[in-house]
């Protein structure tokens, strides 16, 4: 998978381009496809803000992060980014049981 990662501030050293990959990786393995990722990296003032941009086949995710530490602003908006592909991934079966609900609430009614 090809990550576009930017930065206007700092620079994107291999390590920091392996660990945002390694993190990535980590996401695929929920199987659902990534379309043209972007993550940008910045810094303000002592905190480092790190944003993704990633197109989906049901939908758009975007996350931020920040943190005085560059590794833990990745690994929080690796969790942030987690916590949305497992809510899109079970969107389907939430509306579904919601419909239940209601025709089971309207056959009591009558």
């Amino acid at each position: 998978m090809l990550i576009e990662i930017t930065s206007k501030i700092i620079d994107v050293t291999p390590s920091i381009r392996e660990y945002v990959v390694s993190k990535f990786e980590k996401l695929e393995r929920m199987q659902v496809p990534m379309i043209s990722p972007h993550v940008y990296v910045g810094k303000e003032g002592e905190r480092y803000v790190i944003e993704a941009k990633i197109q989906i086949p049901f939908g758009k995710l975007f996350a931020e992060a920040e943190h005085e530490d560059l590794h833990a602003a990745i690994n929080a908006l690796e969790q942030k980014l987690e916590r949305q592909i497992i809510r899109h991934i079970h969107r389907p079966d939430a509306r579904r049981h919601r419909d239940v609900q209601r025709q089971n609430s309207m056959t009591a009614m009558f």
